[in-house]
């Protein structure tokens, strides 16, 4: 926030209500003041019924769980969330799976299976599941080990399940965590040295993150930052851990491509814990300057299913639809296609 970042989970709340919309008349709508749901349901233009009690400008994790409680005590038929992995542990801690819950992706980290592909995909569920009562799935709730971070790479690990709306084509897929074997260790290093070769000095490679692009770091001589985005030109690292800001002030002037690797098991590249390459920095970019890369296994962890998009901005996420090459070796491509 204090670099500038705006809160995006209003936003992609408001989209998520809006296909809830046609059920006004029929259900009621509870939510917890101010920012916590009730700014949104109103700019919607529902009237809600309003409990619990915050400061507002200065809610927490401890605001979550009581809202999560008092909601469950109120014998409501689904709980509606928006956040990351954090959000849906302390719903998780609060609830567990004793209320049917439904998470709107807009967090950092969302690795978790109880998230909607996207905000729409939410609200059309929560529709559903009101109007059908759909089946309920066990959804795991994960979180980063932090113990596997401190050591270099990053492990999403289990923390708990939380009851969903289940509908396949609505809902993303748990995270399946970075494999250490040494024959994909091998890939990464491979399609590191290959795109490396291929780097053109004109360009600012907007490298994202991940223990797949990891290698890129080692291949150029820095040390890769595993959660953020480093920016490399004539194969020299120029700005390390950057932001949105800090990455428009680079590519203003300049041609930029962006380095970038789908989530395993989930297939997202973009809108999944690389938002600082957000839809302004691709708009500038272009879809033709992004380079996919990702290790076989990777790709068979999301076998079946196409690559996916969620920027919060349908727009891009329109111009990002279609196929995409995707690096899977030296000198060695594969197409897959791209939804939304």
């Amino acid at each position: 926030m204090e670099l500038g970042a705006k809160p995006s989970s209003p936003k992609r709340t408001i989209e998520a209500l809006k296909h809830i919309l046609p059920l006004a008349d029929t259900i009621e709508l509870v939510t917890y003041p101010y920012e916590m749901g009730e700014n949104e349901v109103k700019e919607c233009g529902l009237i809600p019924t309003v409990i619990g009690s915050i400061e507002s400008g200065n809610t927490s994790s401890a605001d979550t769980k009581n809202a999560a409680r008092d909601m469950e005590n109120m014998k409501v038929d689904l709980l509606l969330f928006a956040g990351g992995d954090g959000t849906a542990r302390d719903i998780c801690d609060a609830v567990d799976s004793r209320v049917p819950a439904l998470g709107i992706p807009s967090g950092v980290k969302i690795h978790s299976g109880a998230f909607a592909m996207n905000p729409a995909s939410a609200g059309d569920l929560a529709a559903k599941f009101l109007r059908e009562n759909l089946p309920l799935s066990d959804a795991e709730i994960m979180d980063i080990d932090e113990e596997a971070f401190r050591k270099g790479w990053v492990s999403a690990r289990l923390y708990g399940y939380l009851r969903i709306p289940y509908e396949r084509k609505l809902v993303q897929d748990t995270k399946v965590g970075s494999s250490h074997e040494e024959d994909e260790e091998y890939e990464k290093r491979v399609i590191a040295a290959y795109v490396a070769e291929e780097m053109e000095d004109e360009y600012y490679y907007i490298i994202g993150p991940g223990s797949t692009t990891k290698p890129f770091g080692d291949k150029l001589g820095f040390e890769k930052t595993l959660l953020g985005v480093d920016v490399v030109n004539r194969r020299k690292l120029v700005a390390k851990d950057v932001n949105e800001k800090q990455l428009i002030e680079l590519i203003q002037r300049e041609k930029a491509k962006i380095i970038v690797t789908p989530i395993g098991g989930q297939g997202y590249i973009f809108g999944r814990g690389n938002q600082q390459i957000s839809p302004e920095i691709i708009k500038r970019v272009g879809k033709a300057n992004i380079i996919v890369v990702a290790t076989k296994k990777k790709l068979n962890s999301i076998v079946g299913k196409p690559l996916s998009v969620d920027t919060g901005d349908p727009k891009i996420d329109r111009i990002l639809v279609g196929y995409m090459r995707v690096v899977v070796g030296y000198k060695e491509e594969t197409v897959k296609k791209v939804e939304r």
